[in-house]
């Protein structure tokens, strides 16, 4: 029976809510409905893979459903971290962020655009010489500053960030295009010529400033991000599908993603259309089949195209991108993590699914694949509000993130399983590898999963000292728990 919704202020203490993974998410009940996620288990779900035969398949793929979004979570500013480790990890991350001055993050991009600047130049994988510049200056940065802002109202950080948007603005091309990198790098990926990734960045981009525009109301970040988007549709319209299926070859992070968005926010089919061209069959289609054929492949290139497919399933109401996803979740949080939550060895899966051993290497469990299996999970949660989603999201969060920064916000490439093995951080500024950039979005958004809703049901999925603020409801919420932490 669900209670009729009542004007409430409730606290909630919480040194009992670790007995049992079917008792301890649900802590109130009365004025409202607080459902555990075991609680309310879903049946047992039976995928269908894809169809064989050609003409079926055809008609699967054109088949649209109206897509299931059974759990709705918040705004972020509706979430506020109270004292905790992840209040501490938080504040770390944000003075972080404040240390990156503008014009070094920008550097890069005024050099590419013939402007002048004098700023002493990023290093790492942001140094003028390496064909990823960009992807945290302009990219995870923006992204991480605007998350920021949402969880905390954090005001200077935004302004430093608007700041980021005009300079980047000020460097985009009059086609569209907006790189740290010339444009001739995308002539060497369509050559088949060996190049770091171009795609990849380009996403990074994109997505911050979509990020700036969805978080902090920055239209000048979607201006930018919209003329990319223009340009990405130019530059896929010169090669036919058997082209593209050998430039999808080089990674190209979750461009797709990032498309998908666009289109969401401006409604411009073009932008779903070049989103579509992204599809890469060679992962996409035993996937559908319920098939792993995962061996081999680089792990952190393949979950941002699955995030993609969320997204398209999302958008587009097409439930083989379900089935790819929901699949793909399956097979990787049972089959290819470790207790920790972590997956991957040398960034790569080496073995067939369910075979982990020999895999605790020096250099397992990449930051990044962590990381994006979270976001993939808050996906896939949402459509069926499975309770193991998040038993496999809090073991992550806890064993395999939380600890991948340290106490001046520096953050792990590796989280190592060797026996006897030590972390190694990034340096301030001599780094900025690709777990760099995820990590500093990470540690801005940890208020982002700890509440959903279904209706006026609310859950309470992870037990992170917070206040909820739900005024649709007249409710505000405030959970206060030790939790991990035994009595």
């Amino acid at each position: 029976m669900h209670h009729h919704l009542m004007p409430l202020t409730t606290s909630v203490s919480g040194s009992d809510m670790a007995e049992n993974t079917g008792q301890r998410r649900r802590f109130i009940k009365g004025a409202v409905t607080m459902l555990a996620s075991a609680a309310a288990l879903p049946a047992a779900r039976a995928f269908s893979p894809d169809i064989a035969d050609a003409a079926a398949a055809s008609t699967a793929m054109a088949a649209r459903e109206k897509p299931v979004q059974r759990m709705q979570g918040f705004a972020l500013n509706q979430v506020r971290l109270l004292d905790s480790d992840f209040a501490t990890a938080a504040a770390t991350n944000r003075r972080y962020l404040h240390s990156l001055p503008v014009d070094r993050l920008a550097h890069s991009f005024r050099l590419q655009a013939g402007r002048p600047s004098h700023a002493e130049p990023l290093g790492g994988w942001e140094s003028p010489d390496c064909e990823l510049r960009g992807h945290f200056s302009g990219g995870h940065y923006l992204s991480a500053a605007a998350l920021t802002y949402a969880s905390d109202g954090d005001t200077l950080l935004k302004q430093r960030a608007d700041a980021l948007v005009a300079e980047l603005a000020a460097c985009q091309q009059p086609n569209g295009y907006l790189s740290a990198f010339p444009e001739s790098f995308f002539d060497r990926l369509s050559n088949g010529q060996k190049v770091w990734a171009p795609f990849y960045t380009i996403h990074k981009i994109q997505a911050g400033l979509l990020d700036m525009y969805r978080h902090t109301g920055n239209q000048q970040a979607l201006n930018v991000a919209t003329g990319i988007g223009d340009w990405v549709v130019r530059w896929l319209n010169g090669f036919s599908d058997a082209q593209m299926s050998h430039i999808l070859k080089t990674e190209f992070g979750g461009i797709n993603d990032s498309m998908y968005e666009l289109y969401a926010i401006t409604g411009n089919g073009r932008y779903l259309d070049a989103a579509h061209r992204f599809d890469q069959a060679s992962l996409y289609d035993p996937l559908a089949a319920h098939r792993d054929e995962l061996k081999g492949l680089h792990s952190n290139t393949q979950i941002p195209k699955i995030i993609g497919a969320a997204r398209r399933y999302e958008i587009t109401g097409e439930p083989r991108y379900r089935r790819i996803a929901e699949f793909f979740w399956e097979t990787v949080s049972e089959n290819r993590t470790y207790a920790t939550g972590g997956s991957s060895n040398d960034e790569f899966w080496k073995t067939g699914p369910g075979n982990l051993k020999g895999q605790l290497g020096l250099y397992a469990a990449e930051c990044c694949v962590a990381y994006n299996l979270l976001k993939l999970t808050r996906h896939v949660y949402a459509w069926n509000g499975d309770p193991r989603a998040f038993d496999y999201y809090e073991r992550t969060l806890y064993n395999a993130r939380l600890g991948t920064q340290d106490g001046t916000g520096m953050k792990l490439y590796y989280y190592p399983l060797q026996a006897g093995a030590n972390k190694f951080y990034n340096s301030p500024f001599k780094s900025f590898w690709c777990c760099t950039g995820t990590g500093a979005e990470e540690f801005a958004r940890f208020n982002e999963n700890i509440y959903f809703h279904e209706g006026q049901d609310l859950y309470v999925n992870l037990f992170i000292p917070s206040e909820l603020r739900w005024p649709e409801q007249q409710l505000t919420l405030r959970q206060e728990t030790s939790f991990p932490a035994s009595r």
